[in-house]
C-alpha cells in the first residue's frame, strides 16, 4: 500500500467530509484534481500511484505539474490556482500527521497562486437575451425543456451547479413563485420568478410530470443533465440565435454568461448591488463590484452629471430667495 494512502483517504473521508462537511462539488473537485497529479506523476516519473510516497510529491513536481497544466492541457491560471488549493488542502492535512515531512510539506505549501489579469464580464443585452430564449426549437421535447432552462437561468442567475441539481420539489408556483436552491457554503437561497418565466416553467413541469425528487431539466432517459450537455445546448442555441442577432458571439457564450446576464439586467433596472449579491448567493458584497464595472450606462450617467469643461470656475452664491430665507431666521 502507498505511504500516502492512509492520510489521503481520511483526508477525503474525515477532513472534508465529517469535519468541513463540504459540498459533494468541494470533494469532486479535489478529488480531480489529484486524480491529475497522481496522473501527471505516473507519466513523469513512472511511479505508479499505489507506490507514491511523501518524497514523490516535492515542491519541484508540483510546480511542472502546475506548468503542464497551462502549457500542455491548456488551463487558465484561474484553473491553474483551483488545483493548487487542492494540493495545498491536501498537504496542510498531512502536516499533521506527518511531522517527519515538515520541509517538504512546507515548501509545497510555499507555492504561491498565480496572478492574472481579471477581464470584464461578459453578458447579453436584452436584444440578446430574447433570441437566445427564443432559439430552441419549440416543436420537440428538448427544446421546451431548454427553453424553460434557458429562462430560468437567465432570470435567477444559478450556477451552472445550481441549475443542473435543480428537482421538481425545488420550483414553487403561484403566490410567491421562485426557485429555491443550495449554493456555495451550503447557503440556501430562493429567487423569486417572474410571471413570464413562471407561464414557461408551470407549462414545462406539467408536460415533465416528475416526482419531487426527479431532476427539473432530464435527459430524455430521465438522468441529470450534466455541465458539459448545459455547456452543449448554449452553445448549440446560441448559433441559432446568432443567425437572427449577429452580435451574440457563440464561441464566447457559456452558461456562466447567463448569470453574468441576470446581474446585469438587474443593475440596469436599478436594484442595489447588495441585493444583488443576496439574488445571486455571493458571500462578500464586494463580488458585485465586477458588474459596476461593466456597466458603461452607469458610467455613462455618471459624466452626464459633471460639469462642461467650458463651465468657468467659480464660487457657490444661493439665490435671493434662500438669502432672504436665511436672513429671516437671524
Amino acid at each position: 500500500m502507498s505511504p500516502i494512502a492512509p492520510t489521503l483517504q481520511s483526508f477525503f473521508t474525515d477532513r472534508l467530509a465529517k469535519q468541513r462537511r463540504v459540498s459533494p462539488r468541494t470533494i469532486a473537485s479535489y478529488r480531480d484534481s489529484l486524480k491529475l497529479l497522481f496522473v501527471f506523476v505516473q507519466e513523469t516519473s513512472g511511479t505508479k500511484p499505489s507506490d507514491l510516497c511523501w518524497d514523490d510529491l516535492d515542491a519541484e513536481t508540483i510546480g511542472a505539474f502546475l506548468d503542464h497544466l497551462e502549457t500542455d492541457r491548456n488551463n487558465s491560471p484561474r484553473t491553474r490556482n483551483l488545483r493548487l488549493t487542492a494540493i495545498r488542502s491536501l498537504f496542510t492535512y498531512a502536516a499533521l500527521r506527518h511531522p517527519e515531512h515538515a520541509e517538504l510539506i512546507q515548501r509545497v505549501l510555499a507555492i504561491p497562486a498565480k496572478r492574472f489579469d481579471k477581464q470584464l464580464v461578459s453578458f447579453l443585452t436584452a436584444a440578446e437575451i430574447d433570441a437566445l430564449v427564443a432559439a430552441p426549437d419549440r416543436t420537440r421535447w428538448e427544446g421546451r425543456r431548454d427553453r424553460a432552462l434557458l429562462l430560468v437561468a437567465l432570470q435567477t442567475g444559478l450556477r451552472l451547479s445550481e441549475l443542473t441539481a435543480l428537482v421538481c420539489a425545488d420550483i414553487t408556483l403561484g403566490a410567491g413563485a421562485n426557485v429555491r436552491c443550495v449554493g456555495k457554503g451550503r447557503k440556501h437561497r430562493a429567487v423569486p420568478l417572474t410571471t413570464a418565466t413562471q407561464s414557461v416553467v408551470r407549462v414545462w413541469m406539467a408536460e415533465r410530470a416528475g416526482q419531487p425528487d426527479q431532476p427539473l431539466f432530464p435527459t430524455r432517459t430521465g438522468r441529470r443533465l450534466s455541465a458539459d450537455a448545459v455547456q452543449r445546448l448554449v452553445h448549440e442555441h446560441a448559433v441559432t440565435a446568432a443567425q437572427q442577432c449577429p452580435s451574440i458571439r457563440a464561441d464566447k457564450l457559456h452558461p456562466h454568461v447567463l448569470r453574468h446576464s441576470c446581474a446585469m439586467s438587474l443593475l440596469h433596472a436599478g436594484v442595489d448591488t447588495a441585493v444583488i449579491a443576496l439574488w445571486l448567493g455571493h458571500n462578500d458584497i464586494r463580488s458585485t463590484n465586477v458588474y459596476l464595472h461593466a456597466d458603461m450606462t452607469i458610467k455613462q450617467r455618471a459624466l452626464e452629471l459633471t460639469a462642461p469643461t467650458a463651465t468657468p470656475p467659480g464660487r457657490y452664491r444661493p439665490n435671493d430667495a434662500l438669502l432672504a430665507f436665511l436672513e429671516g431666521l437671524q
